[in-house]
């Protein structure tokens, strides 16, 4: 799945979490791999580094106002080097979708050999005519600073004009660097507009940050669990495992709405089975316990194994391993070994 970094690490700051702690990991920010990463706030485009996009999944609108053509009709049936060579006359001539349309494909090396800095030059062209894909892509490009001269300042002014114009990952990046920028309550105020409106086209992200917001009552939102909690639903549903986690573990805690124990271990075991090693812990006490599942020490250690050879290390979970006896070990090691997060 795609992996886009979460709200940044000012809103895990101590005060009620998403995930109730449950005695060994923290639920954010104790072990490896247990969230996205959030050095960098701002993620590489989904042009760098997603692989090629099915027809159904190409939105035209990316390219520009113009309908669908030629060009944009040989890139969505996967004939890259056709749709190149139709568009990059257009795009000479000054035409934004084609623009954009050469750019995409350079990036991604679709058809053509990647070469991120003729991207880059076709992206500011395409920007500089108000293409909204176009200023997403060249304003990340311009924080990057790899392949175009660093510019945090056209960036920002970029990112804006893109999330203003609708794009769903400028709204979302935006709303990161605003925060970023002013790391406390007024930070979150002025970001959260961003942040719902990309939510409310369905990025899974946007949707996890304002769970957050919710969840926590800043941003100017009261606090609602209630809200938060279908929020994390909404995350949840799109393979998004921090919020699988997080829904879990409200739907046993029965915050935010009915205690349902069978349904929180089944999100709780989505997410340990998507590689969350947080949820993979937690999917072992719940074997161990036998909540919402009939009790097995056996998979619960098996899941525990797993968690611990990615770093996890969970004190009760070390004492529970050390009471098992050797063949219950043993059993627990040839699960785990066959388990495949």
């Amino acid at each position: 799945m795609r992996r886009w970094p979460v709200l940044l690490a000012l809103l895990m700051a101590p005060g009620p979490a998403l995930a109730a702690d449950d005695g060994g990991e923290a639920p954010h920010s104790a072990a490896p791999r247990m969230d996205r990463p959030i050095a960098n706030p701002l993620p590489q485009p989904a042009t760098m580094d997603a692989p090629p996009p099915s027809a159904e999944a190409v939105d035209p609108a990316r390219f520009g106002a113009r309908p669908a053509d030629a060009a944009y009709g040989a890139y969505q049936r996967g004939l890259y080097k056709t749709a190149y060579n139709l568009a990059i006359e257009r795009a000479k001539n000054g035409d934004p979708a084609a623009q954009v349309l050469v750019a995409e494909i350079l990036s991604r090396g679709l058809g053509m050999p990647v070469d991120q800095a003729e991207a880059a030059r076709w992206y500011a062209r395409a920007a500089e005519q108000g293409a909204p894909e176009a200023q997403f892509q060249y304003a990340l490009m311009l924080l990057d600073g790899r392949y175009v001269k660093k510019d945090e300042k056209g960036a920002y002014a970029l990112l804006q004009a893109a999330a203003e114009a609708g794009n769903p990952l400028a709204q979302f990046n935006f709303a990161q660097l605003l925060v970023g920028q002013d790391p406390g309550e007024a930070g979150f105020v002025r970001a959260v507009p961003y942040y719902e409106r990309a939510a409310a086209t369905g990025l899974a992200d946007a949707q996890y940050a304002m769970a957050q917001f919710y969840a926590n009552g800043i941003g100017g939102k009261k606090k609602d669990d209630g809200a938060a909690r279908r929020l994390l639903a909404q995350a949840a549903r799109q393979n998004y495992d921090t919020a699988q986690l997080d829904l879990g573990q409200w739907m046993i805690d029965g915050r935010g709405g009915p205690r349902d124990l069978k349904g929180g271990f089944a999100w709780m075991k989505r997410a340990a089975e998507g590689g969350n090693v947080a949820a993979q812990n937690r999917l072992a006490k719940l074997y161990m316990g036998g909540i919402g599942i009939e009790p097995d020490i056996v998979t619960g250690a098996a899941w525990y194994i797993v968690a611990r050879r990615a770093g996890l290390i969970d004190q009760q979970m070390e004492d529970f391993m050390r009471g098992l006896d050797e063949g219950q070990t043993r059993q627990a090691l040839q699960k785990a070994n066959r388990l495949k997060p």
